[in-house]
């Protein structure tokens, strides 16, 4: 295993600012025959199938992995060595990784709270970025990457595969063109097993962690085994709850399907921890509603910890509710649609997508409209989630300007639209 080592990052960035050459332009693509060169950053859970995924497209090659856990990153070295036969390079710190000019894009599977700048740090190298649902640990983070990409002309996919599946995309067509009339309601739906996870003291940190970066823009605290490696999405600091997990791919299909460009103007959230004594922070089950007066439109969504029933035949989905019927949304690609008052089946359609083959079609075109996750989606997608679990955690109906992005007369919830950053963990005014 090639270990790349932080003496690496400063002379390279060293030379590469000498050359004026640290931030390029956007790269030239001759078509479907060049390759694309990925580095896949955090290898533990999610990005072990970020892995397996580009290495399954033509002319694509993870030639790089990247994690603060050196035994993780071992493990998955020797692992993807004997399956591919090849030998990546392997990151500890990502920053050294954004500074090897043979990578051309990175696919992001931290940790929410690291999503946002490590994206930006991507942009501001000249690399392409792929990065997993919610993009963004709060809603201010959501403007600052839409800059990025903006500013360093990126490609910057968001993980929400729904909008690459086939069905979907004819089922929101079918919504914008009437099959159940005029649509007013979307019901997001996230009914995930979640049992307790205990409570663990604290301890010191293994010796293969390496802590510090882990923590990232979190302020220090103790490390526990409750955060590392999956519950972490439980606990305030480094994640957003469900409804900022799995629940992200069902508040998108709700602001795709309902075709909302902007965050809705009042919220009130409403659950708790019923079911277990345990280190979780976020609430078990959280039930959300959101208005958009402007458009007269809402958004309902629920998630739910352990044993329950389905909602017409949907644990994760949605449904969608209009003057002459409805839509069920059902997982990752399938759509049912019932009409009138005797609920007459109408159009149905079962194909998913792959939205990692968008991603590579966007990096060769270089073009933003080809993209399924376009990076607007990273902030309105990711903010609906924030929005709720501000509500939540201030116990209040709130009223929220759009255009300005705050909340009226509320400055307990704006404290929440920001995290306090941990030097040099910040993401900048200025991207």
């Amino acid at each position: 295993m090639t270990e790349v080592t932080r003496r690496t990052f400063v002379k390279g960035s060293a030379a590469a600012l000498a050359a004026g050459q640290l931030i390029g332009t956007a790269n030239s693509w001759a078509g479907a025959n060049e390759q694309i060169r990925i580095a896949v950053i955090g290898v533990h859970g999610r990005g072990n199938d970020h892995v397996q995924a580009h290495q399954a497209e033509e002319n694509v090659e993870v030639v790089a992995i990247c994690d603060p856990d050196r035994k993780v990153l071992a493990d998955r070295a020797a692992q993807y060595k004997s399956k591919y036969g090849k030998e990546m390079k392997t990151y500890v710190d990502m920053r050294d990784l954004f500074a090897d000019p043979e990578i051309d894009a990175v696919s992001i599977a931290t940790p929410n709270h690291w999503h946002a700048l490590a994206t930006i740090w991507a942009c501001q190298a000249g690399k392409d970025v792929y990065v997993e649902k919610p993009g963004t640990h709060n809603v201010y983070e959501g403007r600052k990457v839409i800059e990025a990409a903006y500013k360093y002309q990126r490609i910057v996919q968001h993980g929400v595969q729904l909008r690459s599946s086939p069905a979907l995309q004819e089922a929101v067509n079918l919504l914008r063109d009437g099959v159940i009339g005029n649509v007013y309601l979307a019901r997001g739906l996230c009914f995930r097993i979640r049992g307790s996870i205990g409570k663990k003291p604290s301890a010191w940190a293994p010796e293969h962690l390496d802590y510090d970066l882990w923590l990232g823009s979190s302020q220090w605290r103790p490390f526990t085994e409750n955060i590392v490696h999956y519950n972490w999405h439980w606990n305030w600091d480094f994640g957003n709850g469900d409804v900022g997990n799995q629940g992200v791919h069902e508040t998108d299909m709700c602001m795709w399907g309902l075709g909302m460009t902007q965050l809705p103007d009042k919220i009130c959230a409403m659950g708790g921890k019923f079911l277990w004594d345990d280190d979780k922070e976020t609430p078990e089950w959280l039930s959300t509603n959101y208005k958009f007066t402007r458009e007269n439109k809402m958004i309902q969504f629920e998630t739910r910890p352990w044993n329950t029933n389905s909602e017409e035949g949907a644990t994760v989905g949605n449904i969608f509710y209009g003057s002459e019927g409805y839509m069920v949304i059902k997982g990752y690609g399938t759509y049912e649609t019932y009409l009138g008052r005797d609920r007459k089946p109408g159009p149905k359609r079962s194909e998913e997508g792959n939205h990692f083959a968008n991603f590579h079609k966007a990096i060769r075109s270089r073009k933003m409209s080809d993209q399924n996750g376009p990076v607007e989606t990273i902030h309105l997608s990711s903010s609906i989630a924030h929005l709720g679990n501000i509500s939540f955690l201030t116990g209040k109906t709130l009223d929220f300007n759009p255009r300005s992005e705050r909340f009226i007369d509320n400055e307990e919830a704006n404290h929440y639209l920001k995290r306090e950053y941990r030097e040099p963990f910040v993401v900048p005014e200025i991207v």
